[in-house]
């Protein structure tokens, strides 16, 4: 029986080519879904996000059940799960745009603006990047990805970095959880070789 992967709708993804970009990878079923029953039934889960991490925590905690759902399957059932962008950024204990905003507090640190320390760096972050592994991981292998972003994790459990006017975090990750800070469905070759690891990943 295909597996179950439910991609979170909570407004503020790119829901049509993340659900696009996993199907080119080989998954089974993906279920957009803005419904926590959906999400506490799902083999695999996926969190995209694009826009403010204020914005986007407090419409996550807008859909009833769901952050609830999300802790359950995640920490006490172990299921994979994958943060893409801001979907990366709200597994942090916090926020730092636009003010302060509590995140899931999944992996301990903080997200705020990047401060480069090159001249040539821009703000925001956006193009092709480097990907480099910090520390093994199986999800993870170097090469280049999409980044589009003002604001970068700090924190515990940095499993790889790119470069941008100093090093920035590019994924966290821990146990059956990984965020990454890059696109994958924007990130071509790359990113469907990373999704296809993560619809495989038993952790």
């Amino acid at each position: 029986m295909a597996e179950r992967i439910a991609l979170i709708d909570y407004g503020a993804g790119n829901l049509h080519s993340v659900a696009n970009a996993l199907k080119a990878a080989g998954a089974g079923t993906v279920e957009v879904t803005a419904s926590a029953a959906v999400v506490a039934c799902a083999d695999r889960i996926v969190l995209p996000g694009v826009g403010a991490f204020g914005a986007c925590a407090s419409a996550l905690r807008a859909l009833p059940g769901m952050t609830e759902a999300l802790t359950v399957r995640v920490i006490g059932g172990g299921v994979p799960f994958l943060g893409i962008c801001v979907g990366m950024q709200l597994m942090a204990t916090r926020g730092h745009e636009f003010g302060t905003h509590p995140g899931l507090g999944w992996i301990s640190g903080d997200v705020a603006r990047i401060e480069p320390s090159g001249d040539d760096a821009r703000i925001p972050h956006m193009g092709w990047n480097d990907v480099v592994p910090a520390t093994p991981h199986p999800l993870i292998e170097p090469g280049e990805a999409y980044f589009l972003h003002s604001y970068a994790f700090s924190g515990s459990d940095v499993v790889a970095t790119t470069a941008h006017g100093g090093p920035v975090a590019a994924a966290i990750g821990r146990a059956n959880m990984l965020g990454v800070q890059f696109h994958p469905e924007k990130s071509q070759r790359y990113g469907l070789a990373l999704l296809e690891r993560f619809i495989k990943w038993r952790p």
